[in-house]
């Protein structure tokens, strides 16, 4: 899916299968399970703004942009990714939204690995990667986690793929039928998964404040929440 020579057609199967497997299997609660206690200290005064790391097709950030405002608050959400074709099917998403989800999320093409090229320091209340930092070896893994760190004031959630027996059986039983892209795709993203201990000491090695782990079982996934002390009264 990564590859930018990717045929548009298959992306596009690919993203909607991943759609599919998101709403089935949490991908956006897993992201609501960190910033729901967070957001009882958000202020009323100004729109909360989060920066979502390899967008994909931006469906985690229109449903959580869906559950902040069915709780009252202006979640701006910005969705960023490297792959112009993935960005061009995510904007036909996007598009597909009511007003009120469309205003509140955009999208930039940047490169994960160089988002501070592309973003000042504190420029964002939190950043989120989701289901991306799998593809990377460890010390790019750490490169990024440091710089949504760097660009985030208030707090980190990385949300990704646990590795298990359980997970590689799964993953097979869920792509039944599915593309060979998506196939591949998966069955290589839960070999490349973390363990609790690798995850954790990932975020411990790049100085995340307070990183908190929580497992989703069932949908072989987990979520590191790290919030800074101290951000809007949080604990």
């Amino acid at each position: 899916m990564d590859a930018p020579d990717a045929r548009r057609e298959d992306l596009d199967r690919s993203l909607r299968f991943i759609r599919t497997i998101n709403r089935r299997l949490g991908g956006a609660r897993a992201l609501i399970a960190c910033l729901s206690p967070w957001s009882r200290h958000w202020p009323k005064d100004r729109p909360v703004t989060l920066l979502d790391v390899a967008t994909g097709s931006a469906d985690i950030p229109v449903a959580v942009r869906r559950w902040a405002l069915s709780r009252g608050h202006d979640l701006r959400i910005l969705g960023v990714d490297a792959h112009p074709t993935t960005l061009e099917l995510a904007a036909e998403y996007i598009d597909s939204q009511p007003p009120e989800i469309r205003e509140g999320v955009r999208l930039q093409r940047a490169d994960a690995l160089r988002l501070t090229d592309s973003f000042e320091p504190g420029a964002f209340d939190y950043a989120h990667a989701g289901m991306f930092l799998h593809h990377l070896p460890d010390i790019e893994v750490m490169t990024v986690l440091a710089m949504m760190d760097r660009l985030a004031t208030r707090g980190v959630v990385w949300n990704d793929l646990s590795r298990s027996p359980f997970a590689r059986l799964g993953v097979r039983v869920l792509t039944l039928g599915a593309s060979p892209m998506v196939k591949h795709d998966a069955r290589v993203s839960v070999d490349a998964g973390f363990t609790r201990a690798e995850a954790m000491d990932l975020a411990r090695r790049v100085g995340l404040e307070n990183p908190r782990y929580r497992s989703m079982f069932l949908a072989q996934r987990f979520v590191v929440c790290a919030s800074r002390r101290g951000a809007w009264s949080e604990r």
